[in-house]
């Protein structure tokens, strides 16, 4: 019987892919992050638009030239006559609206707080972008962790495939005993499989931050460890709260806006008026003030609904604290429960599988034990390693995800 039959080393198939693609440390990964990326791009412009904006939002408005024929008789004997009457005249002028000074300074707050709201929601852009990274790329060193070991156990247990046909030719086992190397083969291939199409996954994902494709991760893993406290202590500074402080800035500064509207604008006038040479030419200088009256048909309910805006974002903002904060708990408790699974089957499992092994081979070569029973120990272990191997990379991205995403100091 032949075995090796559909075959393909895992080794030879990883080293042709790697040769294919270009290696990016977990760093390095991270930097990329923070550089040509379109959602970053699209949000420094939003930036830069608001500064350009706020700019300008304390200025007076643009004056207003104004030009006509004033006085200008229409009946009577000097109807249409420009020379004829004394008040006729053409005229040009000139108007300069000067709004309150509380009008314009709120309008500069409202202003300024939309540029504050645009850079906290780049923050947050940038903070999300670096988290789904840091993870893609732990997701994909792991995967070229756990297939380097199914390529290692299947080379193994293929090992034992000239022993399992001798045994079979001598008569010392049973025909149906050599379909136990298959079996065992056949479950960690298709372990294999799943985790070839993980690796696949993370790669697509990794390439959308690092600019080529098929990326391979080089180097060391992050370490699981966290500073809770620490993390804790730095989620006031966090992307989330620091958007809504942002937005009810820019509610405060409506508020201010509104209240500016009861008091007073001003205006003023400049008219030269060209008329007849026997009555001389005139000019006219006019100052305008509004008059806020009826404000409780007017000014007042914009107050109101102004006031109830920025309560609402006082509101908006705690209650987006308490839900960052719930979910920071949430995601600590999966940290610790992934870390405590990673190291308890590594410290308590992993050597109660090696020693197994160990009394099996020591027993089948006393001839007190079948080959079956060293293969399925030996398969056993490759399939527990695999599997700490992945409650590894579990607490490794749970730690990441804490760090990236609610970390003061993220790398």
């Amino acid at each position: 019987m032949d075995w090796r039959i559909g075959w393909v080393p895992f080794s030879a198939l990883l080293a042709a892919q790697a040769a294919q693609a270009q290696s990016v440390g977990y760093e390095e990964a991270l930097a990329a992050v923070r550089g040509e990326q379109p959602v970053l791009e699209a949000g420094a412009l939003r930036v830069q638009s608001r500064r350009e904006a706020a700019e300008a939002a304390d200025e007076l408005p643009d004056p207003r030239l104004r030009a006509g024929v004033m006085n200008l008789p229409v009946s009577g004997p000097a109807a249409f006559e420009l020379d004829r009457q004394l008040p006729t005249q053409v005229a040009i002028g000139i108007e300069q609206e000067i709004p309150n000074l509380a009008r314009r300074r709120a309008r500069y707050g409202v202003a300024s707080s939309e540029v504050r709201v645009a850079e906290a929601r780049l923050g947050m852009a940038e903070r999300n972008l670096l988290a789904s990274a840091g993870t893609a790329w732990v997701s994909l060193f792991y995967a070229q962790e756990r297939l380097d070991l199914a390529s290692t156990a299947l080379d193994e247990l293929r090992a034992f495939i000239p022993v399992a046909n001798s045994a079979v030719a001598s008569g010392s086992a049973r025909p149906a005993e050599s379909l136990v190397i298959r079996r065992e083969l056949l479950g960690i291939e298709d372990a294999a499989t799943s985790i070839e199409a993980e690796r696949e996954t993370a790669q697509a994902q990794l390439s959308r931050y690092i600019p080529f494709p098929d990326p391979v991760a080089l180097g060391e893993a992050p370490t699981a460890a966290l500073d809770e406290n620490q993390l804790r202590f730095e989620l006031e500074e966090n992307p989330e709260l620091i958007l809504a402080d942002a937005e009810q800035d820019r509610a405060e500064a409506g508020v201010a806006l509104a209240r500016a509207e009861k008091r007073p604008d001003f205006g003023v006038s400049v008219n030269y008026g060209r008329r007849d040479q026997a009555f001389g030419d005139a000019v006219s200088v006019m100052g305008s003030i509004t008059l806020p009256i009826f404000t409780d048909r007017r000014q007042n309910p914009r107050i109101a609904a102004a006031e109830a805006d920025a309560a609402a974002a006082l509101a908006d903002r705690e209650d987006r604290r308490r839900a960052l904060v719930a979910d920071f708990e949430a995601h600590l408790a999966t940290w610790r429960s992934t870390t405590r699974q990673w190291r308890r089957a590594r410290d308590e499992l992993l050597p109660l599988a090696r020693d197994r092994v160990e009394l099996e081979t020591a027993s089948f070569a006393a001839g007190r034990a079948d080959l079956v029973d060293v293969i399925a120990a030996k398969s056993a272990l490759a399939l527990l390693e695999l599997e700490i191997l992945e409650r590894e990379q579990a607490a490794v991205q749970a730690a990441v995800k804490l760090q990236l995403t609610y970390g003061e100091g993220r790398p």
